[in-house]
């Protein structure tokens, strides 16, 4: 164990330069903090961090550069020390000038975010794009700030890559992709369970990264990390049993068999509600399947979808095979719709863009992967255990504070418990806590405005039309993304939240009077994602499984997900399936071989 201080005189644009370099992690970490913290001029002119990407047992490198007269200078100019000082030619250089491969970014600027307490690994916390192996800033400089919507604090920005900068990420995925595919099943199950421990070990780190920049109570962030983690687990089982089937021959001296292949280059996207859960039950499949990855996080949760790059650098993953893209929605996804070496699209998200991937990914023919809307009914009968139904409902409706494609959006309740079951779940649901979700209430803020003014459009319709506002209804006084726990009773029919999904926190109750009736209500919806049933008849149990257009029916329960079921929906709530084996073999085509031994 070593450490090594150095201050230098410098020209070219900075006038002063500290490295550090050191075995001691303990001590890595704690000067990073003293930097960041400390009341001085060295801390108040801090400019740059730059780090050797983290291997077992490297040094840890860091360079502090500030100036006196420029203390947060945009580039450095032609005479950039690390480019022309032979001491240093093994660090990247962070000047957003260049642009040569030698520059491509291994640098990463401290943000905000990452000087939060709680957070104990800091390198954790990535700002730039994962690509080839290298962490790589915009070539233009262009960034993109993240926000905390529990108190609108700057968390930070990430790179906002361009369109030629997006495309060579999949040139990136292809060049690895033969490479990755050949691996023996098992050598990318070892670096899938590497990746699924690393998650684990750095639990706390991802799920305090997660309530941060998302606003989610900082127990379900914990509870995503271990759900998304499963996932990777599940499908480093899964990469070393593939489904090679045979068929008997239909023609005489012949042997058939059918193979699976992976199909290329995969593209994800991931949605800002699950940032980490979304992005591994997709890109675990995919990697295990054997295909490369370019995944684009929501540009509003960009830091989980970095971290856990992170993780998948360390664990193993060659150059190429995973890759993370930040930036602009449209800038980023686009070239990849229109590129033949995008074989397999994945998109959670609305049902709207969804439309808008499959028609521009029509052209290219590609594998599509949606989980889009869900709208889901919970449908209560007499009979019934109603403290559970109460209890399932609530969790059903308010988890995530409401922004869940699995949330429950419209409650049924048969007629002679309806006033009963209206009077516990509003008791319930003004008993529920909302705060930051480094509190851990029971509910955070909402995402954005956008969110927060669809929960007031919608209430205020039902209400127009007839509803009763039995608790909430309007913003809380926490700040303007906190929106009250809303329960509307005797919603009619054709009020907008009996039709549109809400992703918030309001619950709309309405009575049933028979079996056919709410049946035919309930699949009255272009969503067939989730059905939430509560029932204690197991003929009407059975029927109604069996009637219900979703992908997925709950009976006296709410969490029915998990890596080993597929999961998905019907209609317009998507296509295909994410989870178990066919969660795979979304990302796989069937080869037929017929050989003549003869």
């Amino acid at each position: 164990m070593r450490k090594v201080h150095r201050l230098l005189a410098l020209g070219g644009g900075f006038d002063y330069l500290l490295q550090i370099v050191t075995r001691d992690i303990d001590a890595y970490q704690r000067l990073i903090d003293e930097m960041l913290d400390a009341p001085s001029a060295l801390s108040r002119y801090f400019t740059y961090v730059v780090t050797k990407p983290v291997r077992a047992r490297a040094r840890r490198h860091l360079i502090f550069c500030w100036g006196r007269d420029d203390p947060a200078p945009k580039r450095l100019n032609s005479s950039c020390f690390f480019c022309t000082t032979p001491d240093f030619s093994h660090f990247h250089c962070p000047c957003q000038a260049h642009s040569s491969a030698r520059h491509e970014e291994t640098a990463m600027t401290e943000t905000a975010l990452s000087a939060r307490t709680g957070i104990a690994d800091k390198a954790m916390v990535r700002s730039f794009s994962y690509i080839g192996g290298k962490w790589r800033a915009a070539a233009n400089g262009e960034t993109i700030p993240v926000f905390d919507p529990a108190d609108g604090a700057e968390l930070g920005h990430v790179a906002s890559l361009s369109a030629d900068e997006s495309s060579a990420a999949v040139v990136a995925a292809q060049a690895a992709f033969a490479a990755w595919a050949s691996m023996l099943p098992q050598q990318r199950a070892a670096i899938l369970r590497r990746w699924f421990e690393l998650q684990l070990e750095h639990k706390e780190d991802l799920s305090r990264i997660m309530v941060l920049e998302q606003g989610k109570p900082l127990s379900e962030a914990r509870g995503e990390i271990d759900y998304g983690a499963a996932f990777v687990e599940f499908y480093a089982e899964e990469a070393k049993r593939p489904n090679i089937e045979g068929v008997t021959s239909h023609l005489p001296d012949a042997e058939v068999e059918l193979w699976r292949e992976p199909v290329g280059v995969a593209a994800l996207i991931t949605p800002w509600n699950f940032p980490s859960a979304m992005l591994t039950r997709k890109a675990a499949a995919a990697l295990a399947a054997g295909c490369t990855v370019v995944a684009h996080p929501s540009a509003e949760t960009p830091f989980s979808a970095l971290a856990l790059a992170e993780l998948a650098e360390r664990a193993g993953f060659p150059a190429g095979v995973f890759n993370v893209i930040t930036g602009n929605a449209p800038t980023i996804v686009e070239p990849w719709t229109r590129d033949t070496r995008v074989r397999a699209l994945s998109f959670t998200g609305s049902t709207e863009v969804g439309k808008l991937l499959y028609r521009q990914s029509a052209d290219t023919v590609k594998h599509l992967v949606m989980e889009l809307g869900g709208h889901a009914p919970v449908i209560v009968f007499k009979g019934c255990d109603l403290d559970k139904a109460v209890a399932e409902a609530i969790k059903a409706k308010f988890a995530t504070s409401g922004q869940d494609c699995l949330g429950a959006n419209r409650i049924f309740v048969e007629r002679p418990i309806y006033v009963e079951f209206c009077a516990r779940f509003t008791e319930a649901a003004q008993s529920l806590t909302i705060g930051p979700g480094m509190d851990d209430c029971d509910l955070g803020p909402l995402m954005n405005e956008k969110a927060v003014q669809k929960q007031e459009e919608h209430v205020a319709d039902a209400l127009a039309k007839g509803a009763t506002l039995a608790c909430g209804g309007k913003r809380h006084s926490l700040g303007p993304l906190f929106f009250e726990p809303t329960v509307l009773t005797d919603v009619p029919a054709d009020a907008r939240i009996m039709h549109e999904e809400t992703f918030g926190p309001v619950a709309p109750i309405t009575p049933f009077d028979s079996e056919d009736e709410v049946v035919a209500r309930a699949n009255d919806s272009e969503y067939g994602l989730v059905a939430y049933v509560h029932s204690q008849d197991p003929r009407r149990i059975y029927r109604l499984s069996r009637a219900l257009q979703y992908g997925m029916v709950a009976v006296n329960r709410t969490k029915v997900t998990g890596a080993p079921i597929p999961f998905g929906g019907t209609k317009q709530s998507g296509l295909g399936r994410e989870g178990a084996r066919l969660g795979m073999e979304e990302f796989t085509e069937v080869k037929y071989v017929c050989r003549d031994w003869a």
